[in-house]
C-alpha cells in the first residue's frame, strides 16, 4: 500500500522566520509617516523626491538588520528534511534581492525559487504565492506557508495556501486566524514531517 502524497513545496518568509533580526516595524512606519497600508505600497505612492528619500529611509533600516541577521536555529535542518524528501522549497520576501542574496550566500542555504519586491509580488497580496504555485506546477492544497506575521497569514489566505504555520512567541497574537503557532523549529520540524 502506497503512502498518498503529502505536501510537495513549502513557502518560507525570510525575515523573522528563515533569519531572525529585530526591525523595529512601528518606529520605521513613524519615520516614514506611513501608517495605514504596506509600507512598500505607500513608498511606491509617492511622488519624487520624497520617494527617493523614504526608500532611503527603508533601504537603511534593512542593510542595519541585514547584518545583524542570524539563521533561526534549526532551519538548516529543516530544509535538509526537505530536500532529502523531495519537497521543493520557495523563500518569498517584501526585502531586495540584494540583502536576500546577501543572507542567502552568508548562511550558506537555497530555495528552489526565491521571490523578492523586485517582481512587483508583495505580500500581503497572495500573487507571489500564486506565482510559486505555478512555477511549481502544483494546487493550493499541495503547500503550506512558514512564517512570522500577519502579511504572511494574509498572503496565504489570499492564495488558497495552507496549512499555515507561524513561528512566533505569542500565539494570542494570531487567535481567530486559521494558523498553528510554534514558538521555535523543533515542533515545527516534527509537525511538517506529518505532512510530507
Amino acid at each position: 500500500m502506497t503512502r498518498p502524497m503529502g505536501i510537495k513545496a513549502v513557502i518560507f518568509d525570510l525575515d523573522g522566520t528563515v533569519v531572525e533580526n529585530a526591525y523595529d516595524w512601528p518606529q520605521i512606519r513613524r519615520e516614514l509617516g506611513n501608517t495605514d497600508v504596506s509600507i512598500l505600497h505607500y513608498i511606491c505612492g509617492l511622488e519624487e523626491p520624497e520617494k527617493s528619500r523614504k526608500w532611503a529611509i527603508l533601504e537603511r533600516h534593512e542593510a542595519e538588520q541585514t547584518e545583524r541577521s542570524v539563521l533561526r536555529e534549526g532551519m538548516r535542518e529543516l530544509l535538509g528534511l526537505l530536500k532529502g524528501r523531495g519537497v521543493r522549497s520557495a523563500l518569498v520576501t517584501n526585502n531586495s534581492r540584494k540583502n536576500t542574496h546577501y543572507l542567502l550566500e552568508k548562511f550558506g542555504i537555497g530555495f528552489d525559487r526565491v521571490i523578492t519586491r523586485e517582481s512587483g509580488l508583495w505580500k500581503p497580496s497572495g500573487a507571489p504565492f500564486r506565482d510559486v504555485l505555478r512555477a511549481f506546477g502544483i494546487s493550493p492544497g499541495d503547500c503550506c506557508v512558514v512564517g512570522d506575521t500577519r502579511f504572511d497569514i494574509l498572503a496565504a489566505l489570499d492564495a488558497g495556501v495552507g496549512p499555515i504555520f507561524l513561528l512566533a512567541d505569542d500565539p494570542d497574537e494570531f487567535a481567530g486566524f486559521p494558523v498553528e503557532v510554534f514558538p521555535e523549529i523543533g515542533p515545527l520540524l516534527e509537525r511538517l514531517e506529518e505532512l510530507l
